[in-house]
């Protein structure tokens, strides 16, 4: 029996507190309004402490490794399968909820209840290891998760139209409706190509135009 997909913009309760059941759902564009004067604000800073290129180079850095942790959370610790049943429930709260309803307009964006302690975890860790660059590479590091957030909510409720914003679309509902082993990468398909998770379709396509480009 294969698993539950719902295809219609609909919800579930997951907990029977209020207050947790409450912030478990979010608008999707609470994290722009939230995060986005923080990126302005340490980007400034990280400018006025490090000077100008520095201080772009450090926020260029910040998204690029947003990029391979967001691939890395999402391969290794979203789709792992736990065996125990405490283990299969947090799993379904954390992930497994959304391959369950994929249309859940109020659950395709990171809660703040969830962010905001992990932000602050990134920022601390930052610090200790990037010292005097910590700050433009947690702005550059932000600007990866928002633009991440916005990306996956359009994927699943915005037309996308235009090349790349059809591909991403298309890439990343391969993830939901073709197979969940392959495409981690909802933003951008770096790292799926890096680890060779890229869907068996988009490599064919590619070994087919590379064979013909040789002719």
């Amino acid at each position: 029996m294969g698993k539950f997909v719902s295809n219609r913009n609909e919800t579930v309760r997951l907990f029977k507190n209020p207050f947790l059941e409450y912030f478990s759902h979010i608008h999707p564009m609470t994290p722009v309004f939230v995060y986005v004067p923080v990126i302005l604000f340490t980007a400034y800073l990280a400018f006025t402490d490090t000077g100008f290129i520095a201080g772009i180079l450090s926020f260029i850095f910040g998204t690029f490794l947003w990029t391979l942790t967001v691939y890395v959370i999402h391969r290794w610790a979203f789709h792992y399968h736990p065996k125990s049943e405490t283990g299969k429930r947090v799993h379904f709260l954390v992930h497994g909820i959304h391959h369950a309803y994929p249309r859940d307009a109020t659950r395709l964006v990171m809660p703040l209840l969830v962010s905001v302690p992990l932000a602050t975890l990134f920022y601390f860790s930052f610090n200790a290891v990037f010292g005097t660059y910590h700050i433009g590479v947690f702005s550059g590091f932000l600007l990866g998760y928002v633009l991440y957030d916005t990306i996956h909510y359009a994927t699943h409720h915005a037309k996308m139209q235009g090349k790349i914003g059809s591909f991403l679309k298309t890439y990343h509902l391969k993830h939901h409706y073709g197979d969940e082993h392959t495409a981690y990468g909802v933003s951008n398909p770096l790292w799926d190509y890096v680890f060779s998770t890229v869907p068996d379709r988009l490599k064919q396509k590619k070994e087919d135009t590379t064979a013909m480009a040789g002719k």
